[in-house]
C-alpha cells in the first residue's frame, strides 16, 4: 500500500473520533504551548533589548568601573565600589596608545535633572552626559538639526549642549531651539545642535537626555565625583576581539594592575550584555523545557492507551486487511503514523496558541513582536518523537495479530 494510502486511512479514522482526538491532544497541547509561550515572550524582550537596549554603535565596547549586570545579591556593588575610578588621564593615555582602534571617546553621566528654558522646565528624568567629541561615533548619536560638540568646545569649556527630542518636544515646542539658553543646574548652556531620534526601549523613550563637552560637566559636577566610562569603536568587525585585547592590556598598565591580579574595570559592549541577559533566562529556558516535557511524557502515555484501544476496536479490520495481504510493515506504518499525526495536531495547536498568547503578553511590556521559529522547530520535532516512541508499540502490537484470531474478535 502506498504511503499516500496509509496518511488517507490514518486521517479518515482520527476525523472519524473527533471527541476522542481531542481529549488525546489535550496533553501534547498543554505541553508544546507551556514552552512556546515562554520563548516566545524570551523572543520577544531579547529582539527588543538587541534593537534598542544599547547605545553602543556597531562594533563598539566600552570601558567601565562597574559591571552592566552585577550578580550576588544586595552586596555586589560593594566588591566593585573600592575600584579606583576612571579618570580623564586615563583616557588620553589609552587614546594614545590605542592605534588599533577607529575612535575613542569618553564620557560621564548624571541622572534625574531638570531642565529649563524660561518659565517652562522638564520633568525630573534628563539624563545629562559630558562627551568628548569621539562619544558622538561611539554611541552612534548624530545631529538631526544643528551640529555636534566638537574637540574645540572640550578644550575651551565651551557652555554648549545637544538636546534630545523630548527635551525639545518639553521646552520648544513652537520655536526652533538652535541658539536658545537653557539651564541646567543653574547654569546657563547654549543649544547649538538637535540629536537624531533614538529607538525606543519597551515602548519607553530613549530621547529624554542631553549632552555636552565633558569639560563643562566636570566644572559643573566636579573632576573626582565619579568614573568616567571609555567608549572603543574597532576599524571592522574582524579586528575587534583584537582590540578588546589590546585595550584591555594597555588598560592594565595604564591603572597599574599587577600580574596575575583581575582586571580592575569591565568591559561592557552589546554581545557582552545580551550574553548576561541569555544566562539569566537559560534557567528560564531549562524550566520551560522540563514542564514541557514532563506534560508530553504523560500526553504520550495517554495517546499509547487511546491507540491501544483503537487496536482492539478495530481487531477485525486488521484481521481482514491481513487476510487479503496487508503486508506487517503497513499495519505498523498506519498505527504509526495515526499516532504521530495526533501528536502533530495537538503540537500545532500548542505552537499556535503559544505564539499568540506569548506576543499578547509580550505587548503588555511593548516588547518587538516575535515567532521563535528555532523552538517551533524544536516543538514539531518533539510532537514527531512522542508519536513515534509511544505510537510504536501499539503499532507493533496490531501488526502481529494473528489474522485467524483477529477474524473471530467480536
Amino acid at each position: 500500500m502506498k504511503l499516500s494510502e496509509l496518511i488517507s486511512i490514518s486521517f479518515q479514522s482520527i476525523k472519524g473520533n473527533r471527541l476522542r482526538t481531542l481529549l488525546t491532544v489535550l496533553g501534547v497541547v498543554v505541553g508544546i504551548f507551556s514552552i512556546i509561550v515562554i520563548m516566545t515572550i524570551i523572543t520577544m524582550l531579547q529582539l527588543s533589548i538587541e534593537n534598542g537596549v544599547s547605545q553602543l554603535g556597531q562594533n563598539t565596547f566600552q570601558i567601565q568601573k562597574f559591571p552592566a549586570i552585577m550578580s550576588g545579591g544586595p552586596g555586589a556593588r560593594d566588591k566593585y565600589r573600592n575600584r579606583k575610578d576612571l579618570t580623564l588621564e586615563d583616557y588620553y593615555r589609552l587614546k594614545d596608545l590605542l592605534t588599533q582602534a577607529k575612535y575613542v571617546g569618553a564620557e560621564m553621566w548624571e541622572f534625574g535633572k531638570v531642565v529649563k528654558y524660561g518659565s517652562e522646565e522638564t520633568n525630573p528624568n534628563i539624563q545629562v552626559a559630558g562627551i568628548t567629541s569621539e562619544a558622538m561615533k561611539t554611541n552612534n548619536w548624530e545631529t538631526a538639526e544643528g551640529r555636534a560638540i566638537r574637540d574645540l568646545d572640550i578644550k575651551y569649556t565651551n557652555d554648549v549642549c545637544d538636546i534630545g527630542n523630548d527635551v525639545v518636544d518639553k521646552l520648544f515646542p513652537n520655536i526652533d531651539p538652535i541658539g536658545q539658553v537653557i539651564r541646567v543646574d543653574g547654569r546657563p548652556i547654549k543649544v547649538i545642535g538637535v540629536l537624531a531620534k533614538q529607538p525606543q526601549l519597551f515602548g519607553q523613550s530613549r530621547d529624554s537626555y542631553i549632552v555636552m563637552p565633558i569639560t563643562t560637566f566636570q566644572t559643573m559636577y566636579g573632576k573626582r565625583e565619579q568614573s568616567i566610562n571609555i567608549t572603543v569603536m574597532s576599524y571592522n568587525k574582524e579586528d575587534y576581539n583584537a582590540t578588546i585585547e589590546a585595550a584591555t592590556g594597555y588598560m592594565r598598565t595604564i591603572r597599574k594592575v599587577a600580574p596575575g591580579k583581575d582586571n580592575d574595570f569591565d568591559i561592557f559592549s552589546n554581545e557582552s550584555i545580551m550574553s548576561q541577559i541569555n544566562n539569566i533566562t537559560g534557567g528560564v529556558k531549562i524550566g520551560a523545557m522540563v514542564v514541557s516535557i514532563i506534560a508530553l511524557i504523560a500526553a504520550g502515555v495517554g495517546i499509547m492507551n487511546i491507540m491501544l484501544v483503537s487496536v482492539t476496536e478495530r481487531t477485525r479490520e486488521i484481521g481482514i486487511r491481513k487476510a487479503i495481504g496487508a503486508k506487517k510493515s503497513s499495519i505498523m506504518l498506519q498505527f504509526l503514523i495515526e499516532a504521530i499525526t495526533l501528536c502533530m495536531f495537538g503540537g500545532l495547536i500548542g505552537i499556535v496558541l503559544g505564539v499568540g498568547v506569548g506576543n499578547l503578553a509580550g505587548s503588555f511590556l511593548n516588547a518587538q513582536m516575535a515567532v521563535p521559529v528555532n523552538w517551533v522547530i524544536i516543538g514539531f520535532s518533539l510532537c514527531i518523537l512522542v508519536g513515534i516512541v509511544f505510537g510504536t508499540y501499539p503499532a507493533y502490537k496490531a501488526s502481529n495479530m494473528d489474522p485467524i484470531e483477529a477474524l473471530r474478535y467480536e
